[in-house]
């Protein structure tokens, strides 16, 4: 049963013990301090009720395993396959004639102003204040397909903000075909929903998805959707927050530096301004931040299960003994993949790296190993790669591909990002096909005897 919105999320993190209130004084650019530290001690999410403006801030939502757990109602066990399950079973949007809850409040004219909602500025080097958890509702002009995806929003004065939409991401595509034909672009930024959709914005599918579809199949029930006072977008109908905004697709500014997913600052550079045309919330709403930066941020975790879910669905249908996939996230989550499957035949590890390697997810590190391998174990994946590998045999390094974003390792950074390209590496960390090996010394059946003088005292 999906969550109603965000705030049943909400409860259902602090039924769980999973949040934590402060009602002190804390200041906007105090926030960043303050999840790191929740951060790097693997903490619960923060209400900060007293930050300067009159609606409270809510931090650190998808900040590990425990949380992502709670918001797809799962176990650990089960989260793998209901996600594929959900990515198989699409279920179509419903679309409410009722004045939504999301549209509790509208505020036009003069009277929008984004300094009134509490946007953190999170690292000392970053642009400004920044909405990072946002997610962005657009559609393609020619097709009318509606995409949805998470993309970074710098405050420039109380009715505009320039962003970030790299241009093989949908919102990005969308906006080219926008300025191809001429139009101005009308798009949504929407905060605090059903954490479900923000799962499904980093699900790896092609153009011609409908978003809504995928969202309402990881929930198992439609997403309820309402439409945009100034455009005919749709969002979710009990959104926390909803800023429908234009695009100016000739004007542009400096927008960054940004603390971003790599864990390094990425440098300013020239972006649209979009002009906010308008603000909907619910009576009394919650905002959201999210802290980016040095992994694991939440953003890793927020990404990891869908794009491990996503390249998984891709790959098991052309090499169906693939029995596993990681995707770190203290890579970032995309630059390094690990694979466990059984070969068919020799050299069938190598089409598996290939293949990974021309996904949109775009690896610079893919290792393939043997089933007998736990893919999420740092220690086995590094056995496999000491001792089942030859690195002139094994390796592949490719030159020329597109460059994954952000990457701080580019030659130069400052190219264009449709012109920068990488190099990447595959290991085929499989035992050799058909040929005789070392056999594994281990202790069998460890296990199931048991010893009681070994546990420990409480």
């Amino acid at each position: 049963m999906a969550y109603d919105d965000f705030r049943a999320f909400m409860k259902a993190l602090s039924d769980a013990g999973e949040t934590v209130t402060i009602d002190r004084a804390i200041p906007l650019h105090d926030v960043g301090k303050v999840m790191k530290r929740v951060q790097v001690e693997s903490g619960p999410s923060v209400i900060f009720n007293n930050n300067g403006t009159e609606f409270p801030l809510i931090c650190g939502v998808y900040g590990d395993r425990r949380k992502t757990l709670i918001a797809f109602e799962t176990s650990g066990a089960e989260i793998f396959s209901k996600v594929l399950h959900g990515l198989d079973n699409p279920v179509p949007p419903r679309v409410i004639d009722t004045p939504p809850p999301c549209q509790d409040v509208v505020i036009t004219g003069d009277d929008i102003d984004l300094a009134k909602f509490p946007i953190p500025k999170y690292s000392p080097a970053d642009g400004g204040a920044y909405i990072t958890p946002g997610i962005v509702v657009s559609k393609d002009p020619e097709t009318d397909i509606p995409d949805i995806g998470h993309y970074r929003f710098l405050v420039l004065s109380k009715n505009t903000f320039s962003f970030s939409a790299q241009p093989f991401h949908r919102f990005g595509k969308n906006l080219a075909k926008y300025r191809r034909l001429g139009q101005k672009a009308r798009a949504a930024l929407v905060i605090g929903v059903d954490p479900v959709l923000a799962y499904t914005c980093q699900v790896q599918v092609s153009d011609t998805t409908n978003d809504w579809h995928v969202a309402g199949g990881l929930r198992g029930a439609p997403v309820e959707l309402a439409r945009c006072l100034t455009s005919d977008l749709h969002v979710p109908a009990t959104a926390e927050v909803v800023i429908e905004f234009e695009v100016d697709m000739e004007t542009t500014v400096m927008e960054g530096p940004l603390g971003e997913y790599t864990g390094y600052y990425t440098p300013a550079s020239h972006k649209p301004v979009a002009t906010v045309l308008a603000i909907t919330h619910r009576t009394k709403p919650v905002f959201q931040g999210l802290l980016t930066g040095k992994p694991v941020t939440e953003n890793h975790i927020l990404k990891q299960i869908p794009f491990e879910a996503s390249l998984f669905r891709v790959l098991k249908a052309q090499f169906p003994t693939i029995a596993n996939i990681s995707v770190r996230a203290s890579a970032g989550v995309s630059f390094y993949v690990v694979i466990a499957m059984q070969p068919r035949f020799a050299g069938e590890p190598r089409q598996v790296i290939l293949a990974t390697l021309a996904t949109n997810i775009r690896p610079k590190w893919v290792i393939v190993v043997d089933e007998d391998i736990d893919v999420h174990s740092s220690s086995e994946v590094e056995w496999a790669m000491a001792f089942r590998v030859q690195p002139k045999r094994d390796a592949i390094i490719i030159d020329e591909i597109p460059a994954g974003p952000s990457d701080p390792s580019i030659d130069d950074p400052k190219i264009e990002r449709p012109l920068r390209t990488a190099s990447a590496i595959g290991i085929d960390a499989t035992r050799p096909f058909g040929k005789p090996f070392s056999v594994v010394a281990d202790v069998p059946g460890w296990a199931d005897l048991d010893v009681p003088e070994l546990r420990r005292k409480t």
